[in-house]
């Protein structure tokens, strides 16, 4: 049987921001590269559904935080979750992705400080 680390939690979480940040950051990214027309402005038809992936983000980096913290992990001796490295660098990981996360859900509030 397959350990589950949290990874699974962590690339939805990752979705789940793109998906609350669609509206906000991606015209922002587009007229950056130099891509423009009145059609960046469709981009903010998700807005409305920016607090459910905002909610679905906080759950999917709730849910990695607490299997690789909060569950003790049971593993065969030789296993890739038996190596502390391991168990590091997926914490390492954890929260580089989430710093990360937490400042593209932060760009919109973030953007009034350069307007």
């Amino acid at each position: 049987m397959k350990q589950f680390t949290g990874k699974g939690s962590l690339i939805a979480g990752v979705l789940a921001t793109i998906g609350a940040s669609v509206c906000c950051v991606g015209p922002l990214v587009l007229l950056a590269l130099g891509i423009g027309g009145t059609w960046i402005g469709t981009l903010t038809a998700m807005e409305p559904y920016r607090p459910f992936f905002i909610v679905l983000t906080l759950l999917f980096l709730g849910l990695a935080f607490h299997k690789l913290y909060l569950v003790p992990q049971a593993c065969t001796p030789g296993a890739a979750c038996a190596i502390s490295r391991t168990v590091q660098r997926q914490r390492r990981i954890f929260w580089i992705v989430t710093v990360l996360l937490l400042g593209l859900l932060a760009v919109p509030w973030l953007a009034l400080l350069f307007y």
